[in-house]
Order: structure tokens, then sequence, then C-alpha cells
């Protein structure tokens, strides 16, 4: 009898420690990136403009951002592709003497300007600044198709999951036999590097003609990231 029970104990054991094997979880988050090339850039600049008088500040700022709109225009540039995109008055004060005394009026308007050839953004940023642009905010990059990079960054998102279970496996001794749980933790694109916008300094200049000096800007390359978690069965 003793003998028995000794032996259904054992297969009690036994088969609790194979239920427990078998129901063993291992979760794990995976990202993957895919990069792209920007082929739209909009550029952010504008025209900041002093004068005792608020209307005569407001007067320059506006002829100037005229002036601009001209000259992108004549470039090609399509008007729909130039908005207004902040404009402030604000009054500035003079604390040199006992009492605070009213200087000047600044008075600032920003364009933002939509680019589809990336290769004219410098040459366009510097008409801007040839018909009387004084302020450059900076640029952004976009890409108009990135479904084919969201999806390859979703599945790398979900083999380097699968391989760092694997590895975690591996080291219990055991082996990925299923996934029980997968979720998607998100895809978003954000720029590799914000602004790419130098003016071409001395060395530059005495390498090359005064006709080949300006703006040079590299557009981005926009990084679609994915992320996903993974519960996988092991055994």
């Amino acid at each position: 009898m003793k003998k028995l029970i000794a032996i259904t104990v054992a297969l009690m054991i036994a088969l609790s420690t194979a239920a427990a094997l078998a129901d063993t979880k291992i979760t794990v988050s995976g990202t993957g990136e895919v990069r792209v090339s920007a082929d739209t850039a909009v550029i952010s600049l504008g025209v900041n403009a002093r004068d005792k008088d608020v209307l005569k500040a407001q007067q320059k700022v506006n002829e100037t951002i005229a002036a601009i709109r001209t000259a992108l225009v004549d470039k090609g540039v399509k008007e729909e592709n130039i908005n207004t995109d902040f404009i402030n008055i604000y009054p500035l004060y003079d604390y040199s003497g006992d009492q605070e005394q009213l200087s000047a009026y600044n008075a600032s308007s920003t364009l933002a300007i939509k680019v589809t050839d990336m290769e004219s953004v410098g040459a366009l940023i510097d008409v801007c600044f040839a018909a009387g642009a004084n302020t450059l905010n900076g640029i952004s990059f976009s890409a108009s198709d990135t479904e084919e990079a969201k999806t390859e960054a979703m599945k790398k998102a979900v083999a380097d999951a699968k391989k760092k279970a694997e590895i975690l496996a591996e080291a219990s001794g055991l082996k990925i036999s299923g996934i029980a749980i997968l979720s998607e933790g998100g895809v978003y694109s954000y720029q590799n590097n914000i602004g790419n916008v130098y003016a071409k300094g001395m060395d530059d200049v005495m390498e090359e003609t005064a006709e080949d000096t300006g703006t040079l800007v590299q557009s981005a390359k926009l990084i679609v990231s994915a992320s996903v978690s993974i519960t996988f069965e092991a055994e």
C-alpha cells in the first residue's frame, strides 16, 4: 500500500512539473528601425524689425515679407506653398534710468515655405535673405510615403523580440515553442538630424569662387521606428 502511495505521489509530482514547464512564458520587447530619405522640407524664416513707431516697424516687416514672397514665386515656388507661420509685435523698454521708458517696438513675421526639391532648399534660403529676410528658425523634413518603411520596421521589431526570447530560453535550458500574446507598441517616425543647415565658412570660400558660396542644406534621414511586446511559450 505504501509503495502504491509513493508511486502515485511521484506520478503527481512528475505531472505537475511537466505542466509547470508547459506553462512557462517568456515576455520580451522588440524594436526595429528603418531610415528613409526626406522628400519634403519646410523652411521657417522671416523678418525682424524695430522702430519707435509701431506702425513703421510693422510696415518694414510687411514690405520685406512681400519682397520675399515675390522672390520665391520668381524662383518657381507656388504661392500656396508660402504661408504665414507666426506674427508678433512687442514693446522694448529702457531700464537704464529711474523709470522704465518705452524705447521701440519689435515687429516680426515668419514664413513657412514648403519645398519638394531637396536640391533647391539652400538656394531658396539665400534668395529669401537676399530679399531681406534676417531670421532663420530652422528646417523640418518629412517623407510623403513611409508605409513600406513602417512594415519593414515592424518586421524587424518582431525579429528582435524573437532573438531576445531565444537567447533567454537557451540560457534557461528551454526552447521556444510558440507565441501566446503579441501586441504592437506603436510605429512613429522622427528626424535623425534637425536643421542640417550651415553657411560656408572662410575655408570653403577660399577654395571656391564667390558664385559657388551660399547656404548648404543636407536633408535629414527620417527614422521610422516600431516596437512590439511578445509573450512566447517555452518548454
